[in-house]
């Protein structure tokens, strides 16, 4: 019963998140690696900075990082994108999906090996199922399968010392 109560209280605060999820359309304007990038609203605001939410993309100086940041350059170079954010990480970005017609950007990054689903806790994350299959396949990233998550990669090196 316990346990109940709790899924419950973490339920009602994240209510309030979902329930603010700001939705827009614009044109990104930079991609500073494969899960960061820079989208211009089309009302005329300034260019805000996102965060693909639900994926994690190798560092740019890591193996995959240069391949990771082309793909998603050219999944939304000159197109409009859907942008959904739901909130803003540590580092000021808008946490987002996006889109790009019908297409889900992170699940497109994923399925093609650019990126790992974002695991958290016991949940194996969103594009769990995009990655198992580029697993399968062996594509990008999981032609190796010693290939090194992101978030390993930063604990033993920290982050690359390249500009973003």
């Amino acid at each position: 019963m316990r346990d109940l109560w709790q899924c419950l209280i973490g339920l009602c605060w994240l209510l309030p998140v979902c329930a603010q999820a700001e939705i827009w359309i614009g044109r990104v304007t930079h991609v500073s690696d494969g899960d960061t990038l820079w989208a211009k609203p089309e009302n005329g605001s300034a260019p805000r900075k996102l965060r693909l939410l639900g994926l994690d993309a190798p560092e740019l100086c890591q193996a995959g990082g240069v391949a990771a940041r082309a793909a998603l350059q050219a999944l939304v170079a000159d197109k409009p994108v859907q942008v959904r954010a739901n909130f803003q990480d540590t580092y000021g970005r808008d946490l987002a999906t996006l889109r790009v017609g019908e297409r889900d950007v992170g699940a497109l990054l994923v399925s093609a090996g650019h990126a790992w689903s974002n695991r958290w806790h016991s949940s194996a994350g969103t594009y769990a199922a995009q990655e198992a299959s580029a697993r399968a396949a062996r594509l990008g990233l999981f032609a190796d399968p010693a290939a090194e998550t992101p978030r390993n990669f930063r604990k033993r090196h920290g982050p690359c010392q390249t500009t973003r």
